[in-house]
């Protein structure tokens, strides 16, 4: 049955508010950017860069960095701020891996970030696929670190562990937005699922990093934030981003309110201050944008005895 996606349902139209001077999005025609973009296409995949209308993209494909959406591009789940439509997905495709681990080497790739839409329609959410994915990066690529975005495996038990089982350098899963918020925003998840397989991640292998994020903007006050935080360092995380939310189009989940760069920087000094090994805070913040940099500053911690 298809999630109740209440924006929706309701056909209501929420106009796009104006963004402050401190939000720019960055445009580029470059001969890179159009590279990304060709090698992207010639290996037919998808990237969340192009699917959830990422402000970011000029930016990243014109350094060769694209962030990978697997298993289709349709999402089993409505998630009122996503812009992934949502549908029922095709099968798996099973060249796939191949064509991501092709597509990693032809960018040349550090550092790669894979995520996927959700999959509830599969028995294991997509676990295996991901597995074979990482796996297919190794053999093609054995000197870039890997991180995975994944969804949250809700009611299909302890798949994660396949996925952990292919030793991704960093395990993502965002928990999006406070719990007041997810029969608005993400009716079909749960908080707790979140906040466990996160837990349930590092439990099984302490040395793998985790990472979470959350948009702001979405009617969150800042209690509910840091009671948010606290559950993600008592799950263990290490890696907290913290962005502005944009509202894809009239008809997603009106954006709230615009949290000022100082607001930003004040998060970023609790998230410190609350154990998180590092912290990326900022209007244009994302979870993959400048993800290769961030690992290697984890790395470097763990190197010099830091954490």
């Amino acid at each position: 049955m298809k999630p109740r996606h209440p924006e929706k349902v309701k056909n209501t139209l929420n106009p796009i508010p104006r963004k402050p001077d401190w939000i720019r999005v960055r445009l580029s025609n470059s001969s890179v950017y159009n590279s990304t973009k060709e090698i992207v296409k010639s290996n037919n995949l998808h990237t969340v860069c192009e699917e959830a209308a990422c402000p970011n993209i000029s930016e990243c494909w014109s350094k060769k960095h694209a962030t990978f959406m697997i298993m289709g591009d349709t999402c089993t789940r409505a998630c009122a701020f996503c812009n992934v439509k949502t549908g029922l997905p095709n099968k798996l495709d099973n060249e796939e891996p191949s064509r991501v681990a092709m597509a990693t080497k032809s960018l040349s790739l550090n550092h790669v970030v894979i995520t996927s839409v959700d999959r509830d329609d599969l028995s294991d959410g997509g676990a295996d696929h991901f597995y074979k994915t990482i796996i297919e990066i190794r053999k093609n690529n054995p000197n870039t670190t890997i991180e995975i975005l994944t969804p949250d495996f809700l009611r299909k038990g302890d798949v994660f562990k396949k996925v952990v089982d292919a030793k991704p350098d960093v395990f993502n899963h965002n928990i999006e937005t406070v719990p007041s918020n997810y029969l608005k925003v993400r009716p079909g998840s749960r908080y707790f699922q979140s906040i466990n397989l996160l837990k349930e991640v590092k439990s099984y292998d302490k040395k793998i990093f985790t990472k979470s994020g959350l948009m702001l903007g979405l009617g969150e006050n800042e209690d509910e934030l840091y009671q948010v935080m606290d559950d993600l360092r008592c799950a263990n995380v290490d890696f907290l981003t913290l962005g502005q939310y944009l509202q894809p189009t009239n008809k997603h989940y009106p954006i709230k309110k615009f949290v000022t760069p100082d607001e930003f920087k004040k998060y970023e000094k609790v998230a410190y201050s609350k154990g998180f090994l590092l912290v990326s805070s900022s209007p244009m913040t994302r979870s993959s944008y400048h993800a290769g940099d961030d690992f290697k500053k984890l790395k470097e911690k763990r190197n010099n005895n830091l954490i």
